[in-house]
């Protein structure tokens, strides 16, 4: 029997947290071992005294641990600065890496870690947990095979109200850099709302672990909450391929619907709508092909990183299926470099349990609209008066 694959967890807050008792609820299996954890603040962590029971060490930081430790896997759950700096460091320890989603915060950080991965060997996976999913892997390989024939567009709609204590959780909650000047670039689209961006971008990618490379971005941000960047966006992105893909997400809707999601082809239309809905094939004939639901397994990237330790096997989804998504992201600020904050006269705020939120009048409707036209906010008819159409960008690597 193989020995346990050892671990070292950086982050044990926030998802972190969530990795941390997933780890420890199945310990017993006997697969894995937590060899240490590293984080500034670790009374965060809701089983940090599990931990402290376990003789497992925690310190301030990832560097700490290195210092004397080693590990066969990084699992990576720290700030987005983050992502970076901390994947090179594991990785030239031997290490193989789970960084969390996004990949990082710029095109550049994203390149650094690619290099790092091929001069130091080993591999990165990224936690986008749909793309481990045997949902999303049983759609794009049906994709990839034709059976739906040419993508058309794809479009998904996600309003998800947060309210204070989700922009009140961090320091960096909704900025574009932080302290240090660190990119940051926090928003719907870099982070809760990031998965589903993604997902658009890694079902069309040209084989398993890549995703199709987009060339054009036209975005608009904007923003309801005080924060820095945007809470709301609308973004359409044309890939290498010519399909359109139409993104539309907001954190500051009155609903909370979930995601909705329509990928037409030429011979068949993709669709779901809310969360833990299965993603259905429908055709033409009237024949619906299922492939279940994406969030039945929101762990699976963690036993297949563990696994892959041991058997080699390549991330299905990796640096350069994440990529595209940061691509994106760097083209639409650069896309709406101004965000344009809602009318104080649109702006609601009501309580709720945890301090309270604010959200848009009128802005569910105008972003449902958008969907069902493909449309961006300031192209539909009659015009709305708080919109303001992005700059149309052309992305390189």
């Amino acid at each position: 029997m193989d020995q346990p694959v050892t671990i070292v967890l950086s982050g044990i807050g926030g998802m972190g947290g969530v990795y941390v008792a997933e780890l420890l609820d199945r310990a017993d299996e006997g697969t894995f071992r937590i060899v240490g954890a590293a984080d500034p603040e670790p009374r965060r962590c809701p089983r940090l005294a599990d931990l402290e029971a376990l003789g497992i060490p925690v310190v301030p930081a990832l560097e700490d641990f290195y210092a004397g430790g080693r590990a066969e896997l990084a699992v990576l759950s720290s700030p987005i600065p983050f992502h970076a700096p901390q994947t090179t460091l594991a990785l030239s320890y031997g290490s193989r890496v789970l960084c969390e989603k996004p990949l990082a915060a710029t095109v550049r950080e994203a390149e650094a870690m690619r290099e790092a991965r091929d001069r130091f060997g080993g591999w990165v996976a990224v936690g986008y947990q749909w793309s481990f999913s045997e949902a999303i892997q049983g759609l794009k390989t049906d994709i990839l095979a034709g059976a739906f024939g040419r993508p058309k567009r794809l479009s998904c709609l996600y309003l998800w109200p947060r309210d204070d204590a989700y922009y009140g959780r961090s320091s960096w909650a909704g900025r574009i850099k932080d302290a240090a000047g660190r990119w940051i670039l926090d928003s719907p689209a870099n982070n809760a709302l990031a998965h589903d961006l993604h997902n658009m971008l890694y079902v069309l990618g040209p084989a398993t672990a890549q995703s199709a490379r987009p060339v054009e971005v036209r975005a608009e941000l904007y923003r309801a909450n005080a924060i820095e960047n945007y809470d709301t966006a609308a973004v359409r992105i044309r890939t290498d391929a010519g399909v359109e893909i139409l993104f539309l997400a907001s954190h500051a809707g009155r609903r909370d619907p979930g995601p909705v999601l329509s990928y037409e082809f030429e011979r068949a239309t993709v669709m779901a709508s809310g969360r833990g809905a299965d993603i259905k094939a429908f055709f033409p004939d009237g024949r619906v092909r299922s492939y279940g639901s994406p969030d039945e397994q929101p762990m699976k990237k963690l036993w297949d990183a563990i696994a892959s330790v041991r058997n080699g096997a390549a991330p299905v989804c990796g640096i350069e299926a994440a990529s595209a998504q940061t691509l994106v992201i760097n083209g639409m600020q650069d896309s709406a470099p101004e965000i344009v904050d809602f009318p104080d006269a649109l702006r609601r705020r009501e309580e709720t349990p945890t301090g309270g939120r604010i959200w848009v009048e009128g802005l569910d409707e105008v972003f449902e609209r958008c969907y069902a036209e493909g449309a961006l906010p300031s192209e539909i008819e009659p015009a709305v008066a708080w919109t303001r159409p992005g700059h149309l960008i052309t992305l390189s690597k």
